[in-house]
């Protein structure tokens, strides 16, 4: 049951860290509507044709629409707004910084647990490590970042991000539990593609991006949303949650080590203080514990 546990995990959190260092090579020639409809669009139909592939045309269908109303909520909060506030927090900040930010996904994650599940287990050294994810939100914010107000603003905006991932595994667990993972996957991406289209078309670039912003659009819907989707939904059954969960505190090694070799981004050590406060309250407000209360967490879609 556990065999291949490890590569499949650092796969996993290598493909999710990647998508950090695509989003900041894309977002300097297409807006962030733009690029996060085009991301959307172009994995939803590659995942639809893998749901039609795998389970036909009719299944596929019929579980989609099955699904309804509810996946346009999930596709909204899992994929329409993280994906727009990421791409554009990293117009004002490095990869390294927006990968360090969205660690929080499962502190926000238990917090939002407590109002909507009431079965989650209270217990003070949790709330303990809540405020120390906010304490390494706060040194991640607080430090001098190259470019002043706006880099706490784009930092804000992908903890905001993680706020609304969180919403969207809590929503899942409620209203999508019997739906299955790549159904749900592919509806979701799917709509927040194309509640994101709207706005993308009004903010079309005046002239073609360069190909390095193409490739890196291309990558990140095949790469970081597409095939992590697919490994995502392989490692479930057979892993189950709380183990895939060990990927919220490798996956920012991953876009630390990106950004640092292909963009030269600078590590400070605030960024490594802010990412060990925010690891270690992970590790105490929510980790496996957490986990294994979660059906479907969202810390996976980037």
């Amino acid at each position: 049951m556990t065999r291949g546990y490890v590569p499949w995990l650092l796969l996993l959190a290598g493909l999710w860290g990647s998508s950090y260092f695509f989003i900041k090579v894309a977002v300097d020639d297409m807006e962030p509507t733009v690029l996060m409809s085009a991301r959307c669009l172009v994995a939803g139909v590659l995942l639809l044709a893998y749901l039609i592939w795998t389970r036909g045309a009719s299944v596929a269908t019929s579980q989609l629409r099955a699904a309804g109303r509810p996946t346009l909520v999930f596709g909204m909060f899992n994929a329409a707004l993280p994906f727009w506030l990421i791409a554009w927090g990293e117009k004002h900040i490095d990869s390294t910084v927006a990968g360090i930010a969205q660690a929080t996904v499962p502190i926000f994650a238990f917090v939002i647990a407590l109002r909507f599940l009431p079965h989650e287990r209270v217990a003070p050294i949790r709330w303990v490590g809540v405020a120390l994810g906010l304490v390494g939100v706060g040194v991640l914010t607080g430090v001098d970042l190259p470019g002043g107000w706006w880099a706490v603003a784009g930092t804000l905006a992908v903890v905001l991000s993680s706020i609304s991932y969180a919403c969207a595994g809590t929503y899942a667990q409620l209203r999508l539990r019997d739906t299955p993972g790549p159904v749900l996957a592919t509806g979701g991406i799917l709509i927040g593609g194309l509640l994101l289209l709207p706005f993308a078309l009004f903010q079309l670039p005046d002239e073609l991006p360069g190909w390095e912003a193409f490739l890196a659009l291309s990558a990140l819907a095949v790469l970081g949303t597409t095939i992590a989707q697919l490994v995502y939904f392989h490692m479930l059954p057979l892993y189950g949650n709380p183990r895939i969960s060990l990927v919220a505190y490798i996956m920012p090694v991953f876009a630390i080590t990106y950004g640092a070799l292909f963009l030269d981004e600078a590590i400070t050590g605030a960024m490594v203080i802010g990412l060990g406060l925010i690891l270690a309250g992970v590790a105490l407000g929510s980790g496996l514990a957490l986990a294994s209360r979660r059906a479907k967490t969202v810390e996976e879609v980037l």
